[in-house]
C-alpha cells in the first residue's frame, strides 16, 4: 500500500515539473506552517498594528473592554450551549423531561420570532405595494383626462346617442375614446347600474321608499353569469338579508303600492348605527345583522341543494315528493352515499341518515321542517340520545335560538361524555349539539361539516351570542385576523374570486371595510360604490369628518373610532370618467352623497357641503349649449324662466328655498366659472342667479376684453357678445340693471357692431354707429371737446381700456369716407360740402385724442395724426 501510495505522489509531482522553474526552490510546509507565516506577514503590514490600537482606543472611550472581550470570544466553547450546565445521570428522568421542555420553549420562541420577522415583512410590502397602487392611481385619475373626440364616431351615430340621454348613449361614446381601463365589462356594468340610481332618486323626491338593494341586485343578475358577478348578486342578497328590505315587485300596474305604502326606509337604520355602540338598539342592530346574514347564507345552502339534486336525478332519486325534508333527503344521497353505503362516521337512526337530515335542514332555513322531522323520529332519537328533541325543540322555538342555562349545561355534559373525544361520532349530530348549546366557541369548525367557507361562516353566526365572546364585535375581530387572503386568494392565485371578501365584512357588520375590499380592485370599483350607496341609503355606512379624509384612501381607520368611508371622494373618482359626456347622470349620483347629511358631530354638513362643491364642478366641467341649460336652466325667448336638472334635485341637495339654492349652486358656480374663464357661463348663471348687477359688470368687462384683444378670439368672443344681447335686450325690457355698467356694456356693444360693420366694407355705417355712442365728439367744439376730455376719467374701466380701439376705428371710417368721396362721381358742391364736414371731425378726433394722448401708445396717436392730414389735403 506504502509503496502504491509512493508511486502516486511522484507521478502527482510529475504532472506540473515541466511549469517548475529550476531557480526558485520548492516549499514544503504544512498548513499550520502556512498559516504561522501567513499571520506573521499580515503582522508586518504597515498601519494594521496602528488600525487595531486606534480601534482599541476608541472602543476604551466608550468603556468597552475590547481586549477582554476578545479573550472571551476564543475561550468560548460553543459545543456545551445547547447541553445541560450540570450533566445529567441516565436515570435522571425528570432531569432530562425538564431540559427538553426548555429546549422547546426556546426553540418555540426562535420560531415565533422568525414567523413574526417574515409576516412583518411580507405585511410591510403588501402595504407599499397597497399604498403605491393607491397613490399611483390617484395621480393616473389627476393626469388621465378622458377628451371626447368628434372626428371618432359618425354624425349619425352621435345624434342617435345623444338622444337618448342616458348614461348608457354616454358609455358608448365613452367607449371610444378613454383609455385602456374601462373594458366593455365595465361598460355594461355602468349601464346596469345607472337606471337604478335614478330611480331611486326619483322615489326620494317623492317621499317614497325605493327597494334599492334588490334593484342592485337584480342589476348584477342581469350581466354576464361568471364568478365576481355571482359573488357581487350574493353580496347584495345579504344586504337585504341585513336590512329586511321587501323585494322589488315585477314592474306590472300597480305593482310598487306596497312600496308606497311601506313605512320610509331611508336612514331607517341610521341613528342606531352611528349611535350608542353599546346601547340595547345597537345590540338589536347587531343582532339583526346577524340573522340576516345567516338567513341569506342558508338561502343560498338551500340554493345549491336545488341545484344538485336537479343536476344529478339518478344519483338523488327524488321521485314525485317535492318537499323539502325529501329534497334534503335526495341531496345527502348525491353527496354521502357512495357504492351502496354511506360514508364513514354517517350514524344511522331508524334506517335513515337523520342527523345529516335534521343538521341539513337546519343550515338550509327550514327549522320547522327539521323539528317535524325530529318529532317524527323521535323515539328511534330518544333511544340514542335521551331528551334531545325536547331541548332541540326548545332551540327550535327560541326566537334568538338560545336555550336557558341548565338546558345548556346539560347539553354540555352529554357532549364531553359522548362525543368530544370520540373518533366514530357522527360530525353533524356533534355540530347539532354544539349549536343548541353554544359549545367550545373558541373552536370554531366540525370535521366533515364546516368544509366550505359559506358553511362555516354559517357556523359562525349560528354561534354568535352578543353576550358572550363579544357577539358580532368578536367574530369581526377574528375574521379581520384572518384577512382577505384567507378568503379571497392571492391576486395571482388561480381561481382567486373578487368579492368574497366583502361578503365576509358585510356577513359581520363591517361595511365600510366591505365597500373599501371593493374598491381596491379595478374590477369591483363599480359595485363598491353602488353597494355604499345603497348602505348609505339605509343608514348603514359612517363618514368621516373632512379632517379624517384622506385623498388617497377613501377608508378612514382610527384606534378610536370605528371606521368610517368617504362617500363623496368614492363617488366623484366614480363619476369623473363620464361627467363632461352625461352631467345629468353624474348628478344624480352626486344626489347620493346627501344621504349622510344627517350624521352628527357636524359631518353631515361637510359631506352636504361637499355634494355642493361636486355640483359646482360638475356644471364648471360640462359642455356648454342646450345640455348645459338642461342642467341650469335658462330663459325662453318671450323671458320666462325653465329650470334645470339641479333646480329640480335641490331637495335632494337639502336646499330648502330659491335663496339657498342661489347662493350655494348659481352665485358660487359662477365665480368658479369666472375663474376657469368660463365667462359666458358666469354670466347666465349670475342672470339666473337674479344677481342683475353682477351681469352687467361682467359683461362690460368681459366685452371690454374682447375689444382690447385686437386679434379677438373667434368664436368664444361671438358667443360672449351674442349672450350680451340677448340678456341687455331683456333687460331693457324690464328695466334692469340700470347703471354705468349697462351703459357701458351697451356702448362696447355699438363698438362691436362697427367693427364689424367696417369690416364689411360699410364705413358710413361704422361711422354712424361710433357717433351714435357718444364716445368722441366730432361737432368740432372745443370747448365741447374738453368737456369731453375731462368727463372721460369717469367712464366705465373697459370704455376707458378701449380708447385705443375705437378711436382709430373712427378714423379709419372717416379715411374711408374721404378717400371715397374724393373718388366719387358726384357733383363738386355735394362733394366740397361732404368732405368738409369729414375735415371738421378728423379736426375734432384729433383734438380729443391729443387731449388725452397720456393714455394711448405713441404709435397709435402717430397713425391718428397721419389720417388727419391725408383727410386734411
Amino acid at each position: 500500500m506504502a509503496s502504491d501510495l509512493s508511486s502516486l505522489l511522484n507521478s502527482s509531482r510529475a504532472l506540473n515539473s515541466h511549469l517548475t522553474r529550476p531557480d526558485l526552490p520548492s516549499v514544503n510546509l504544512s498548513l499550520d506552517q502556512i498559516e504561522a507565516q501567513s499571520r506573521r506577514l499580515v503582522s508586518r503590514q504597515p498601519g494594521a498594528s496602528n488600525d487595531t490600537d486606534r480601534a482599541n482606543y476608541l472602543l476604551a472611550q466608550a468603556h468597552v473592554d475590547a481586549s477582554a472581550l476578545a479573550s472571551s470570544i476564543a475561550h468560548l466553547n460553543t459545543s456545551t450551549t445547547f447541553s445541560p450546565l450540570q450533566p445529567l445521570q441516565d436515570t435522571d428522568v425528570a432531569g432530562y423531561l425538564r431540559h427538553a421542555h426548555e429546549q422547546n420553549l426556546i426553540s418555540t420562541i426562535e420560531e415565533g420570532r422568525k414567523e413574526t420577522q417574515e409576516d412583518f415583512y411580507r405585511l410591510l410590502e403588501e402595504r407599499s405595494r397597497r399604498d403605491w397602487e393607491a397613490k399611483k392611481r390617484r395621480v393616473f385619475e389627476e393626469l388621465g383626462g378622458r377628451v371626447y373626440n368628434d372626428n371618432k364616431l359618425s354624425a349619425e351615430m352621435k345624434k342617435s346617442f345623444y338622444s337618448k340621454g342616458n348614461l348608457s348613449a354616454s358609455i358608448l361614446l365613452l367607449h371610444s375614446n378613454t383609455t385602456p381601463s374601462l373594458t366593455l365589462q365595465m361598460q355594461s356594468k355602468m349601464m346596469a347600474y345607472d337606471r337604478v340610481i335614478g330611480e331611486l332618486n326619483s322615489a326620494r323626491l317623492n317621499g317614497v321608499s325605493y327597494p334599492v338593494v334588490h334593484s342592485l341586485m337584480q342589476a348584477a343578475s342581469s350581466l354576464n353569469v361568471d364568478a365576481s358577478s355571482a359573488q357581487m348578486v350574493q353580496n347584495f342578497h345579504i344586504l337585504s338579508k341585513i336590512t329586511a328590505e321587501p323585494p322589488a315587485l315585477p314592474p306590472v300596474e300597480h305593482a310598487g303600492a306596497h312600496i308606497l305604502n311601506a313605512p320610509l326606509f331611508e336612514r331607517k337604520y341610521a341613528k342606531v348605527y352611528l349611535g350608542d355602540p353599546e346601547s340595547r338598539e345597537a345590540i338589536s342592530l347587531r343582532n339583526q345583522i346577524t340573522k340576516g346574514a345567516r338567513e341569506a347564507l342558508e338561502d343560498q345552502y338551500w340554493d345549491i341543494v336545488e341545484r344538485t339534486v336537479t343536476a344529478r336525478p339518478l344519483e338523488a332519486r327524488l321521485g314525485g315528493d317535492p318537499s323539502v325534508a325529501n329534497k334534503v333527503r335526495a341531496f345527502l344521497l348525491v353527496r354521502y352515499y357512495k357504492n351502496g353505503q354511506w360514508e364513514d362516521r354517517i350514524e344511522l337512526v331508524a334506517g335513515q341518515p337523520l342527523w345529516a337530515r335534521l343538521f341539513c335542514l337546519v343550515r338550509s332555513g327550514h327549522a320547522q321542517e327539521a323539528l317535524d322531522e325530529a318529532l317524527r323520529y323521535q323515539q328511534a332519537i330518544e333511544h340514542r340520545e335521551a331528551s334531545f328533541v325536547n331541548h332541540f325543540q326548545s332551540w327550535i322555538g327560541s326566537p334568538d335560538r338560545r336555550l336557558p342555562k341548565p338546558h345548556r349545561d346539560h347539553l354540555q355534559s352529554v357532549y364531553n361524555a359522548h362525543m368530544l373525544h370520540s373518533a366514530t361520532a357522527d360530525p353533524f349530530k356533534l355540530a347539532l349539539y354544539k349549536l343548541m348549546g353554544r359549545l367550545e366557541p373558541s373552536r370554531r369548525s366540525v370535521p366533515n361539516v364546516t368544509t366550505t367557507t359559506e358553511d362555516w361562516l354559517w357556523f359562525q353566526l349560528s354561534m354568535v351570542d352578543e353576550n358572550e365572546e363579544g357577539g358580532l364585535r368578536g367574530l369581526a375581530e377574528v375574521l379581520l385576523s384572518y384577512g382577505e387572503r384567507h378568503f379571497n386568494g392571492s391576486a395571482n392565485q388561480k381561481g382567486s374570486k373578487k368579492g368574497v371578501w366583502a361578503g365576509v365584512l358585510l356577513i359581520c357588520g363591517q361595511f365600510e371595510r366591505a365597500v373599501a375590499s371593493l374598491w381596491e380592485h379595478q374590477e369591483t370599483e363599480i359595485e363598491a360604490v353602488h353597494l355604499a350607496i345603497g348602505l348609505a341609503y339605509h343608514g348603514l355606512l359612517r363618514v368621516p369628518s373632512r379632517a379624517e379624509t384622506s385623498d388617497m384612501n377613501p377608508l378612514t381607520l382610527s384606534p378610536i373610532n370605528p371606521p368610517a368611508l368617504s362617500l363623496s371622494t368614492l363617488i366623484w373618482r366614480y363619476v369623473r370618467q363620464f361627467v363632461k359626456m352625461d352631467a345629468k347622470e353624474a348628478l344624480q349620483y352626486v344626489y347620493c352623497v346627501c344621504l349622510t347629511a344627517d350624521q352628527s358631530g357636524g359631518v353631515g354638513k361637510e359631506n352636504l357641503e361637499s355634494a355642493w362643491e361636486l355640483v359646482r364642478r360638475i356644471l364648471v366641467l360640462a359642455h356648454s349649449g342646450p345640455v348645459w341649460e338642461d342642467l341650469v336652466g335658462g330663459f325662453r325667448p318671450d323671458g320666462t324662466r325653465f329650470s334645470g336638472v339641479v333646480e329640480q334635485g335641490a331637495a335632494l341637495l337639502h336646499l330648502q328655498n330659491n335663496a339657498q339654492y342661489r347662493e350655494h349652486i348659481l352665485i358660487r358656480t359662477a365665480k368658479n366659472s369666472e375663474e376657469n374663464d368660463r365667462i359666458p357661463e358666469a354670466i347666465k348663471l349670475y342672470n339666473l342667479a337674479g344677481d342683475y348687477s353682477t351681469v352687467t359688470a361682467c359683461l362690460a368687462q368681459a366685452l371690454g376684453n374682447t375689444l382690447a384683444a385686437l386679434s379677438g378670439e373667434g368664436e368664444k368672443s361671438r358667443e360672449i357678445e351674442r349672450t350680451a344681447m340677448e340678456i341687455l335686450k331683456h333687460y331693457e325690457r324690464n328695466n334692469r340693471a340700470v347703471g354705468k355698467d349697462r351703459d357701458a356694456a351697451i356702448r362696447l356693444l355699438r363698438v362691436r357692431e362697427a367693427m364689424d360693420a367696417k369690416s364689411a366694407g360699410r364705413a358710413d355705417v361704422a361711422l354712424e354707429v361710433m357717433e351714435s355712442t357718444g364716445l368722441i365728439p366730432l361737432e368740432g367744439d372745443v370747448a365741447k371737446i374738453t368737456r369731453k376730455a375731462e368727463e372721460f376719467k369717469d367712464l366705465h374701466d373697459a370704455l376707458q381700456r378701449n380708447l385705443q380701439t375705437y378711436l382709430p376705428l373712427t378714423m379709419d371710417a372717416l379715411a374711408a369716407l374721404h378717400q371715397a368721396i374724393k373718388s366719387s362721381a358726384v357733383s363738386d358742391v355735394t362733394r366740397d360740402m361732404t368732405l368738409t364736414s369729414l375735415r371738421k371731425k378728423s379736426r375734432s378726433l384729433i383734438i380729443f385724442a391729443g387731449i388725452l394722448k397720456y393714455r394711448m401708445s405713441p404709435d397709435i396717436y402717430s397713425y391718428l395724426a397721419r389720417l388727419d392730414v391725408e383727410i386734411a389735403l
